[in-house]
């Protein structure tokens, strides 16, 4: 194999821009979109098409990775030009097959599907017809009938492109889709990673490559969550920004509703309730709805009525109609120097760090998963998590707004250890990343931060401007979230944490620091709150903490790897957090909710093993340790007036509802 050069990984004579998204307009039919990033939603003005299922698939194994383009793979069927296989998205590719050179490839592959646009798309003119993409790991290039449609950097968001006028100019063809992904990470992607060329004859095949990555998981690729084809009228809704607050029992949303391909705006903007009934109205694009009696959006296990939404209805008329409706939350989010609030009340995390992962689907949405992942941490006493390390699925996000869940949601800024992916182009992607980001997950109530890294290397010099003009950014495009990034830096020497709101810290005493010696624990964990404070006078997170256990490996005194000692790790991590909550500490997240995949390597056997519950949601020990912490810690927070609400098959026997 030979890699040299990302013109060999990427596609030849295209540039690779970072840009949120590069669309190409070929003869008039193709119409960039730059606007929202609303998510589809069927309405009586809008048809909902999934192209979820079984597409076809082929590896591109020559050795510059670039046959499919000198080939033009794209114009015809990708059966026409060589062997393919079956492929289900959403899923990453890697394994699905027995074939190990594709479970660690690196390159280009290739997707196909063709499809049947209704008729009714077809004919009618005043309908535009989107092939949205929700996500594609890493780089990706899309066609349709053989014209480019779309290029995106990036592999945890989504992007779309309008294809009507392109289907509709040989009505009678089926609409083929064509997406090559290149899973390719270089210093200045995010996350990051190397390309190491192996030389020496005598060790290695003539060509031989590896990707080198800076973070703790497996590098899944390919098409991670739904494609489909979505429909609007010509003049349509593009995007709806809501701001919420309320004083006493009086709710106001804030909203501002963006509008595309119309002459004159007429909207009809309404707010119902859980009950379908209309609660506030406005004609105006731009306005403040006024609620009376407002239910708020509480967190989980802080209100008898948790994750109340409101349906936020825009109807579009004039020329022509469009409706759409958008679920909100009114609730406010506020961080003193030691308390983090929702609602002007004090809000304590305990939750779990998570993984989009699962065995044989890698990291593709699925909903059996998500579904019993939620009715775990339920199960848990869990009100949160964070999207580590990267930004999560928006049907995820959606089920957090709807079971009130809180979300810290991170970006894919993991792993930026090298000197070098602090430069100019590294920074520029990262801010667009934010872009990406905040216009997508901007109006869910369940997301209440914004976390734009991971354990960067922010001890070195150019770390501090990165971070300030990061956070500063991601801070102009909502002012109502506070900022973060994970660190596990030494506080002195750690360039972004002035600019951050809250300090989130991993740390993994009695693990990677004196492996084995639990009685460290109480006093490295307090220096290390006490040190974090001092300097910066901002809450705290211990956003990671946990060990390694293999599930039924026992051992008494604990050993490390068994279960009893990642029993042992968390409990002294709780008794610290137990004085510091009183303090400053804002909140606990372990690591990790489930065991993960990782690359192959001499510190993990099948992946890493941090987790409560094993990879097939199974509980160790510790599920229990936690368990029986988090709904003692409900008990404790929860608001008097809620009066016996837990129910009963989530308490553990020893605890009672609070009385008011």
């Amino acid at each position: 194999m030979d890699s040299r050069g990302l013109d060999r990984v990427r596609a030849p004579a295209q540039p690779f821009m970072f840009a949120a998204v590069c669309l190409f307009s070929v003869l008039g039919t193709v119409c960039p979109l730059s606007g929202g990033m609303l998510f589809p939603r069927e309405s009586t003005s809008r048809d909902v098409k999934h192209l979820s299922g079984l597409w076809v698939f082929r590896a591109d194994k020559s050795p510059s990775r670039s046959l499919g383009f000198e080939k033009a793979w794209f114009k015809s069927r990708l059966s026409e030009n060589g062997p393919v296989i079956d492929m289900p998205v959403p899923a990453s590719y890697n394994d699905i097959t027995q074939d190990s050179s594709l479970r660690d490839f690196l390159g280009w592959v290739w997707y196909e599907r063709e499809v049947v646009v209704p008729a009714s798309w077809i004919q009618n003119k005043e309908i535009r017809v989107v092939l949205r993409v929700g996500s594609a790991h890493y780089y990706s290039i899309v066609w349709v009938n053989g014209v480019q449609v779309a290029e995106h950097i990036g592999g945890h968001l989504p992007f779309e492109a309008e294809i009507g006028g392109l289907i509709r100019k040989d009505p009678t063809r089926p609409c083929r889709i064509t997406i090559a992904v290149n899973n390719t990470l270089t210093l200045e992607t995010l996350p990051p990673g190397t390309i190491q060329h192996m030389d020496d004859p005598t060790m290695y095949p003539n060509g031989y490559f590896v990707q080198n990555t800076y973070f703790d998981f497996f590098n899944y690729a390919g098409l991670h969550r739904p494609v489909l084809l979505y429909t609007t009228p010509t003049a349509y809704v593009d995007d709806i920004t809501v701001v919420t607050d309320f004083s006493d029992n009086i709710g106001f949303v804030h909203y501002k509703v963006s509008v595309q391909g119309a002459i004159t705006v007429s909207l009809k903007v309404t707010l119902m309730n859980n009950d379908g009934e209309c609660v506030a109205s406005s004609t105006e694009q731009e306005g403040v709805l006024r609620v009376v009696d407002v239910n708020l959006w509480w967190p989980y296990l802080m209100h008898e009525k948790p994750a109340y939404l409101y349906t936020l209805e825009v109807r579009l008329t004039g020329d022509g109609e469009d409706v759409y409706a958008l679920p909100i939350g009114i609730r406010t989010v506020e961080v003193t120097s030691t308390q983090f609030l929702i609602n002007n009340k004090p809000f304590y995390f305990h939750g779990v760090n998570k993984h989009e992962d699962s065995d044989i689907r890698g990291k593709g949405l699925d909903w059996p998963l998500i579904v019993k992942d939620f009715n775990l941490l339920k199960w848990l006493g869990a009100n949160s998590f964070r999207t580590s390390h990267y930004p999560y699925a928006e049907e995820i996000l959606q089920m957090c707004d709807r079971h009130g869940i809180v979300v810290i949601d991170e970006c894919p800024g993991v792993g930026i250890k090298d000197i070098r992916s602090f430069g100019n182009a590294s920074l520029t992607h990262h801010l667009d990343v934010m872009d990406e980001l905040v216009r997508r997950d901007k109006n869910h109530p369940s997301v209440v931060m914004w976390s734009v890294a991971n354990e960067p290397a922010s001890e070195m010099p150019p770390a501090e401007l990165y971070f300030m003009t990061l956070i500063k950014h991601t801070k102009a495009l909502d002012p109502t979230r506070p900022v973060t990034y994970i660190t596990n830096s030494n506080y002195a020497r750690d360039k972004g944490a002035p600019f951050v709101d809250i300090i989130c810290v991993n740390s993994y005493f009695s693990w990677y620091h004196d492996p084995g010696h639990l009685e460290v624990i109480p006093i490295q964990l307090n220096t290390q709150f006490e040190n974090w404070y001092n300097r910066y006078q901002k809450p705290i997170i211990q956003s990671e903490y946990g060990a390694d256990a293999v599930s039924g490996l026992h051992s008494d005194p604990p050993m490390m790897f068994t279960e009893e000692y990642q029993k042992v790790v968390l409990q002294n991590y709780h008794n610290v957090f137990d004085q510091k909550r009183k303090q400053y500490v804002v909140g606990e997240l372990i690591w990790n909710f489930a065991d993960f995949m990782t690359a192959q390597g001499i510190t993990r056997v099948m992946g890493n093993k941090k987790g409560i519950f094993t990879r097939q949601r199974q509980p160790k020990a510790a599920a229990f340790i936690l368990r029986e912490r988090y709904w003692s810690l409900a008990n404790q927070t929860m608001l008097p007036s809620w009066t016996k609400y837990i129910p009963e098959h989530s308490v553990c026997p020893h605890l009672q509802p609070r009385q008011p």
